[in-house]
């Protein structure tokens, strides 16, 4: 067996359910036998959500550094001393925490120290004076990593979607599209499902800006298509959301790119239900999240299903292990060949 693949996993705001949802996904014991997780976090958080939604069974092996994680156990490397827990109030503590551990598990990750990182929610509008800018993780993920051109995909079992506006008014997205920015995301999905997903020639639907033929998609979008098409991307379109989705046409393509969030959100969460994972494709390391809020209206009630993060621990090994696949085949195509020939017999 491979070594066990490390996964860096920050807390997120702790006020918020980001500690049930990760003991209630490694009290199941054998997801420790694939994963050496490391939690970025604090230890006083964690024992406090561990009293409270009676886990107190569940133990976490409080590390110093990952140097000295078991990979045997759910390690947690303490990154915030001083935390005062208020259940369901996101605070600027609880914030500058969840940045504490995003910059610790960062810096591990772009030095080799872990493999994977999966990002716990954390709440964008709680703002802090000494934190004003972050606006998201994706963000975040592309300014440390100096990234471009990156996107947001949303994946489940059923459809993959990515976008090309992020969280922004609906206004503001309808006047950000233009052709260079539709194609430089179209191509960042385009590469993401061949090197990511290992999917040889991805078929992609695009979604129109409006409901019926507007300026937008005689202008913008259709010429968009034609001159993906020329650069080899199977690109169809354009698509009106509420058929595309409600046809269950989706399921004729390997992900849809839609021009705006509420676009693709609510069909990917309508018919995702608890399931789902927030991708930041185009960067040189491996980023998944939970396709969810912190949650702060159940935090602390028991309520919180760890389905998402269970996902989104399990993409972001597969996608780790696609990327190390495709160097191989690169770096000694005939080695690879032959390996793959004699597992065969």
């Amino acid at each position: 067996m491979k070594d066990k693949i490390r996964v860096g996993i920050t807390h997120g705001d702790f006020n918020g359910i980001s500690y049930e949802i990760i003991m209630k996904t490694f009290s199941d014991a054998s997801i420790n036998e694939f994963f050496m997780p490391v939690v970025y976090g604090s230890a006083k958080a964690a024992a406090y959500y561990r009293k409270v939604l009676n886990l107190e069974q569940f133990n976490f092996n409080q590390i110093n550094s990952v140097d000295e994680a078991n990979p045997k156990k759910t390690n947690i490397l303490n990154v915030s001393d001083n935390v005062k827990v208020e259940m369901g109030i996101p605070t600027q503590a609880s914030k500058l925490s969840a940045m504490k551990a995003l910059d610790a598990a960062a810096a591990d990750l772009r030095d080799g120290k872990i493999d994977v990182i999966v990002t716990c929610p954390t709440d964008k509008s709680n703002s802090t004076s000494e934190l004003p800018d972050f606006t998201g993780h994706t963000e975040y993920f592309a300014a440390k990593f100096n990234v471009a051109d990156y996107m947001a995909v949303m994946i489940s079992d059923l459809m993959k979607i990515g976008f090309v506006t992020g969280n922004i008014p609906l206004v503001q997205a309808a006047e950000s599209i233009n052709m260079d920015l539709a194609l430089s995301k179209l191509c960042v999905l385009n590469n993401c499902l061949k090197t990511d997903f290992i999917i040889r020639a991805p078929r992609i639907a695009v979604l129109s800006l409006n409901p019926h033929d507007g300026e937008e998609e005689k202008n913008i979008i259709r010429p968009m298509i034609e001159e993906a098409k020329s650069k080899g991307i199977l690109a169809f379109g354009t698509y009106s959301s509420d058929g595309f989705f409600a046809s269950g046409a989706f399921r004729n393509f390997d992900a849809v790119l839609a021009m705006y969030y509420d676009q693709g959100m609510i069909p990917f969460k309508s018919i995702g239900l608890s399931r789902g994972v927030n991708y930041t494709a185009g960067l040189p390391v491996v980023r998944t999240s939970p396709a969810h809020g912190a949650g702060h209206d159940i935090a602390g009630k028991g309520m919180a299903l760890p389905n998402s993060l269970r996902d989104a621990i399990f993409l972001a090994a597969e996608i780790h292990s696609n990327r190390s696949t495709q160097s191989e085949i690169i770096a000694n195509p005939l080695q690879v060949k032959m390996e793959h020939r004699s597992e065969m017999k």
